[in-house]
């Protein structure tokens, strides 16, 4: 993380070509999820499909597109809750800026967290010590893969004999990314406690790196890991030991979230003239939403589309399916990215007048 006041013309390049790199992504995510979505509309739509756009209620839609915002304002109160636990005081309509600009790097990254680093950076900017900021930032995700490991063997109990419906592979996709992030879970529990163990484990790999790289510098770098470590350890140690309702606030906050997001596909099919099935697609989501956080597309793309389609496939009109998953994925990745947008320009002022300041040739 650069400190304030390092800009320099040639980070300035070097901010170019990494713009550059983003807008690449960005393309190869949009890629994937319009591919998909040509598929899955093009053997979905029918005749029948027509009949029920002509009793598309566009109240519901926006009621779904009301839900998301909602939800991405739980989120930002869940930073600032958690924030305000260690004593740092941020403003709402600050952290939910930091949340929609994040969105926008989680659509280019793979699965949709990658937007970590623009949430420390902005609450680093806020005054907050990167240590501080880096363990709000990840105890926030840890809450949110507990909060999801739980809804989701609560979702494979409920689904029992359905999966077999599913096929063969996507069954055992979703076993297996559950059983990844509850196992990361505790891995992260596990290091937490036992920093020690991180370290030599970090000192192991280290031996390898210094086969191939100059020695001195791997040292350097073993070093700076084994400080940051320990930051990071006193940090969180700091919000189990002095800051638990941080750790109360974030759960209540993510428990809001999540259940306001798993809501609006059932909005969508109330706007498409259908039934809303909230409990069968409460389950539907929680699944889907672990699937989505294993890393193998920017964004998710594609792999969201299929995944939705295949579940919702077994309990909603075949006709609709389709469009449903199209006006869901336009909320949740589509207008994400243009949200991200609007909320990533006045960042980039702010950083270019605080660059300007610190070096007038900039």
């Amino acid at each position: 993380m650069p400190e304030p006041g390092t800009g320099t013309s040639g980070n300035g390049a070097r901010g170019s070509a990494v713009s550059r790199s983003q807008w690449k992504w960005l393309g190869i995510s949009v890629s994937f999820s319009v591919i998909v979505l040509v598929a899955v509309l093009y053997f979905t739509v029918s005749e029948d499909t027509f009949l029920y756009l002509r009793r598309l209620n566009p109240v519901f839609l926006l009621a779904a597109v009301g839900l998301h915002l909602l939800a991405l304002g739980f989120w930002a109160m869940r930073i600032r809750k958690m924030a305000e636990s260690l004593g740092y005081r941020i403003g709402f309509f600050y952290t939910l800026n930091m949340v929609m600009a994040n969105l926008l790097v989680a659509a280019i990254t793979p699965s949709q967290a990658g937007g970590e680093p623009v949430r420390i950076h902005q609450l680093y900017r806020q005054n907050v010590p990167l240590g501080d900021a880096t363990a709000i930032v990840i105890v926030e995700r840890v809450i949110d893969a507990v909060v999801l490991g739980l809804l989701g063997a609560f979702a494979l109990v409920v689904l029992g004999s359905t999966l077999q419906n599913l096929p063969a592979g996507l069954t055992a996709f979703i076993f297996f990314s559950w059983l990844l992030m509850s196992g990361g879970v505790l891995l992260f529990v596990y290091t937490v406690r036992k920093p020690e163990m991180t370290k030599k484990l970090i000192q192991r790999i280290s031996v390898w790196f210094a086969r191939t790289w100059d020695r001195g510098r791997v040292e350097r770098m073993v070093a700076t890991i084994d400080r940051e470590v320990d930051n990071f350890h006193n940090s969180v140690f700091r919000f189990v030991r002095h800051a638990k309702m941080g750790l109360v606030w974030g759960s209540f906050y993510t428990l809001l979230f999540w259940f306001t997001e798993f809501l609006i596909v059932s909005f969508i099919l109330m706007g498409l003239g259908t039934e809303p099935f909230f409990l069968a697609s409460l389950v539907a989501q929680i699944v889907i939403a672990i699937v989505m956080m294993i890393p193998l597309t920017p964004g998710a793309s594609g792999i969201a589309e299929l995944t939705a389609t295949s579940f919702y496939g077994l309990f909603v009109n075949p006709a609709i399916v389709g469009v449903m998953v199209l006006i869901w994925r336009l909320i949740f990745f589509y207008l994400n990215i243009i949200l991200g947008i609007l909320a990533t320009i006045p960042i980039l002022q702010r950083e270019f007048s605080l660059r300007a300041l610190d070096d007038p040739k900039v």
